[in-house]
């Protein structure tokens, strides 16, 4: 028997701005790394908008948001689909 944990993957059911859906299957450790891209992103562009008052930088940062709200959500429901 492994000590190895098994792999935990997407559940591909969460959406947002009612257009798009994560893609089930996907390996959490890519799921975070693209998660972790969305943040600093979203980070970059709430800064930018705050400092120089960019409404375009708000507005992709709350798509952006939207987009790593479904991830996470999505990442909840396959990690208690594996349990």
């Amino acid at each position: 028997m492994s000590d190895k944990p098994e792999p935990a993957f997407t559940a591909g059911v969460e959406t947002f701005l009612e257009l798009y859906r994560v893609q089930p299957d996907i390996p959490f450790s890519r799921a975070f790394d693209e998660l972790s891209m969305l943040q600093g992103c979203i980070l970059h562009l709430t800064t930018e908008a705050e400092m120089e008052g960019d409404l375009l930088a708000g507005s992709a940062a709350r798509i952006l948001s939207a987009m790593a709200k479904a991830l996470v959500n999505d990442l909840e429901l396959g990690l208690n689909r594996n349990c």
